[in-house]
């Protein structure tokens, strides 16, 4: 009887346990994650606290989910030095709405198995080394906004299914290597150049660039014949081949016809330009010499054509000046418009070492960044030709009260973020780095979809290596510049840094670092904005003209901005963990909210 009770206690005991050990299981989602895990290589330890000891991985870092069901809703580790490869258990979080796995090491595939997460919004996996192709089932996202994927080793073509993603408002597929035709159709046809630059075998509408064959007629293959025409008997096969053997003949001879055309035309329009050319150059001082350099063919007009062009410059094309010189509206024959700085001989050293600098400046290219498409040097000035921006300067939108455009507040917080996207490229990604050295509002110019361009990095001193850590030649505007800058005439990049926080109280505020509101008290806008927050007035510090600003959001970029101008450059953030702040505390509480309002973002 006794042995009878002792095995029914430890038997209700042993039942206990399990019950208990079953509830504290962890979560499906949680197992998928730790699957995820043993396919990447976690130097850092930042995914430490991921246990399978946890009832469910809702507080693991990087890792949020949703409140009423706990299925794991955003993952969030960019920067974290992750390798490995992505796994593909991925495509069991069937809830996932966030993956932002950027700036990492991960190699290997995008797995197939993502499409299966259908409930994504967003997708960043740009800066990594991932290979092969875009998924082919990717159309099945149908609820996607945001697909980056920039900067890996990507190749093959452009999936046609991503046209038909009616929710896409942004596409970066910039910096890989993809070939072929871009489908011209849904979604895909209301991005441009800036979506695939840096593909140099893409060709279609959106890069500007015609697909034809190597010799020169449009690219038409030809379709595989159906199994039911397929004839069975010799005579319609000898038929066939007769037919295309006189095809191939005859197409052999016209195309020989058109060649030797071409040919004649080509030499006389040579023969033309060349001697257009010397008329040109007989304008100039025969004493001084003119010199056009262009960087990867990217000005397709005749060298003639553009100096022809540069010289007519006068008044009436002036759009805009600034401390480097006097900026132009150059209108080309076919109508392609470019801006040219002139800039004062006399402001420069020696021609070699201004057309170094620009040779590395000419291969910089970056969706945020102002593209240098050319250089000229003339008898009495130096021109620097550059895209040229529809919208034109931040500072011109914000405060030039004759223009009716206002900013609204997903707009500024666009601005924000790609202005940081192109700031943490020059420091962190170039080679050299660069020092920018003059960031400010009117630096920043805007295309017609309000994507944000830096300008006139160009003209900033270039940090040669690692030890040549600063520059003494003390530029930038007033107001903008770091205190630090401003007593020692040192430039870093922590300075730069300080520059692109005030940047982000001028977008918060729309007043000018130095506004005669605050300059009055003895303030600027970091002061004026301090003050405020300790009399917890954060009302007045946002643009009265920005009537939708979310106070969450705007919370969170005075709190950036506050840490970029801290007094003491050590304690301010990186330019890559300031855009990390940004795209963590602005984008990551509610993505989709944040783009599905704004269909003209491409």
């Amino acid at each position: 009887m006794k042995l009878g009770v002792f095995v029914l206690f430890f038997s209700v005991i042993y039942l206990a346990t399990l019950l208990i050990n079953c509830s504290l299981a962890l979560t499906e989602d949680g197992m998928t994650l730790l699957e995820m895990k043993s396919t990447l290589n976690d130097s850092r330890n930042v995914l430490g606290n991921w246990l399978d000891t946890d009832e469910n991985p809702c507080k693991w870092t990087g890792i949020s989910c949703d409140p009423l069901d706990q299925r794991v809703s955003s993952i969030n580790l960019p920067y974290m030095q992750l390798g490995g490869i992505i796994s593909p258990s991925i495509g069991k979080l069937i809830r996932l709405q966030r993956l932002a796995l950027h700036r990492n090491s991960l190699h290997g595939i995008i797995p197939n198995e993502i499409t299966n997460c259908t409930e994504l919004r967003a997708v960043y996996l740009r800066a990594n080394y991932l290979q092969g192709g875009i998924p082919s089932d990717i159309g099945n996202l149908s609820h996607l906004n945001i697909l980056d994927l920039s900067s890996n080793m990507l190749k093959g073509a452009i999936p046609s299914s991503i046209g038909g993603l009616t929710h896409l408002h942004h596409l970066n597929l910039s910096t890989n290597f993809f070939s072929g035709e871009i489908p011209d159709f849904g979604a895909l046809s209301s991005f441009g150049n800036n979506s695939f630059i840096g593909n140099l075998d893409l060709c279609g509408r959106q890069v500007n660039k015609p697909c034809r064959t190597s010799m020169g007629f449009p690219a038409v293959l030809p379709h595989a014949a159906s199994d039911e025409a397929a004839g069975p008997t010799k005579r319609s096969s000898h038929y066939v081949k007769g037919v295309v053997i006189g095809a191939i003949c005859t197409m052999a001879l016209a195309l020989a016809v058109v060649l030797a055309f071409l040919g004649i035309c080509l030499l006389s329009k040579k023969e033309r330009a060349a001697k257009k050319y010397r008329e040109v150059k007989k304008q100039v001082d025969q004493e001084a010499s003119t010199k056009l350099i262009t960087f990867h063919g990217d000005l397709p007009y005749p060298s003639c054509e553009i100096i022809e062009k540069l010289e007519a410059l006068d008044e009436e094309d002036v759009v805009g000046s600034g401390g480097f010189g006097t900026v132009y509206r150059m209108v080309m024959n076919d109508c392609g418009t470019f801006a040219v700085k002139r800039i004062d001989r006399t402001r420069e050293g020696s021609d070699q070492v201004f057309e170094r600098e620009l040779e590395i400046l000419g291969s910089i290219k970056h969706i945020n960044l102002v593209n240098l498409r050319g250089y000229c040097r003339l008898p009495m000035s130096k021109l620097l030709i550059y895209d040229y921006l529809a919208m034109g300067s931040l500072d011109d939108i914000l405060h030039d009260r004759r223009k009716e455009q206002t900013l609204n507040w997903n707009a500024r917080a666009r601005i924000a973020l790609g202005s940081a996207r192109g700031l943490a490229y020059l420091h962190h990604d170039c080679s050299p780095k660069i020092v920018h050295r003059d960031i400010k509002s009117s630096n920043i110019l805007l295309d017609e979809n309000l994507e944000p361009h830096v300008s006139d990095f160009g003209l900033a001193k270039l940090l040669v290596d690692e030890d040549a850590h600063v520059t003494t030649v003390v530029a930038g505007t007033f107001g903008y510049l770091a205190p630090e800058y401003l007593q020692s005439g040192r430039a870093t990049e922590k300075s730069d840094v300080y520059s692109f926080g005030v940047l982000l109280l001028e977008l918060v505020t729309g007043k000018r670092p130095t506004d005669p509101a605050f300059v009055k008290r003895g303030l600027n806008v970091v002061g004026w904005m301090n003050t405020l927050l300790r009399e917890n007035r954060l009302e007045d510090v946002v643009d009265q003209r920005c009537t939708d600003a979310d106070m969450e959001t705007v919370e969170a970029i005075l709190e950036i901005a506050a840490r970029c101008t801290d007094a003491n450059p050590d304690d301010r953030p990186t330019m890559n963990q300031a855009l990390q702040l940004l795209e963590q505390e602005v984008m990551s509480p509610c993505p989709s909210d944040f783009y599905e309002s704004h269909s003209d973002y491409a």
